[in-house]
């Protein structure tokens, strides 16, 4: 479902989605994050895409976070900009985490502000060495909803909390250290390393993959007696693709999964 400003592309079980505003930094405006929500949607219905990769057109930005000039130009015109978690529509960092596929970041640029929290909303982060993130919202009066909530629980306390009050970027080789970032490669080499990631991942059984997202974003908070005792998504002991893994494993040969 791609627009402009939106590429979405499905290719070999992978959707490929680019937000295509290299002139904007990439930055979301209403447009692009309606069409963002669409596109995770519409994959997360697609039996025939067993991953999700999010990037960002050019190499000067993976997402510059709000259009704040759309922002601006809203209130100027005495109306309300979007207030997070409200309005008829999903929120898109939301939508993002509860794609029940997995999701992979791939960071050509810098990530800040909500570019920051797409990012952090995707399972996996791989990123170009000149990608900093940054959560600037301190700077610009503004909220930070998803990253108050999500990056504590991604690192330390006080690690997310010098990001939020400081609003200072922080670098690649940083976001690797305190584990944002899964892998931190020459930006010329990042489509090609991105690409052989998900390639590793869409070889595995797709209902196992979706197992195991759906049980690790239902399961993140609980307690471990509770959490041993979801039972969300498909259960791979019962499928097909169980019976094909164990005997293309006996027999040495690859898999032939038929999401079933």
């Amino acid at each position: 479902m791609s627009t402009d400003e939106v590429l979405v592309e499905v290719r070999e079980h992978v959707c490929y989605i680019t937000i295509n505003r290299p002139e904007r930094r990439n930055a979301l405006s209403l447009a692009v994050t309606a069409s963002l929500v669409d596109a995770f949607t519409d994959a997360e219905d697609n039996p025939d895409v067993w991953a999700v990769m999010l990037t960002g057109a050019g190499d000067k930005a993976f997402c510059a976070g709000a259009d704040l000039k759309e922002f601006d130009e809203i209130a100027q015109s005495g109306k309300q900009i979007p207030v997070p978690m409200t309005g008829p529509r999903r929120n898109l960092y939301e939508t993002v985490l509860e794609t029940y596929k997995p999701t992979i970041a791939v960071l050509n640029g810098p990530a800040v502000a909500g570019g920051c929290e797409l990012a952090l909303a995707c399972d996996l982060r791989i990123a170009a060495d000149h990608a900093v993130l940054g959560m600037p919202e301190a700077k610009r009066g503004m909220g930070a909803n998803f990253a108050t909530v999500v990056l504590p629980r991604l690192v330390p306390r006080a690690v997310a909390l010098e990001m939020l009050y400081t609003g200072d970027n922080i670098s690649a080789e940083d976001a690797l250290k305190w584990g944002l970032y899964n892998r931190v490669v020459p930006g010329a080499t990042l489509r090609e390393q991105a690409e052989k990631l998900v390639r590793q991942i869409v070889a595995n059984a797709p209902l196992t993959l979706r197992r195991y997202k759906e049980m690790l974003t239902k399961g993140w908070e609980l307690p471990v007696q509770t959490a041993l005792r979801l039972n969300v998504g498909p259960n791979p002991y019962l499928t097909e693709d169980r019976q094909e893994g164990i005997r293309a494993y006996l027999e040495k040969r690859q898999p032939v999964w038929r999401g079933r």
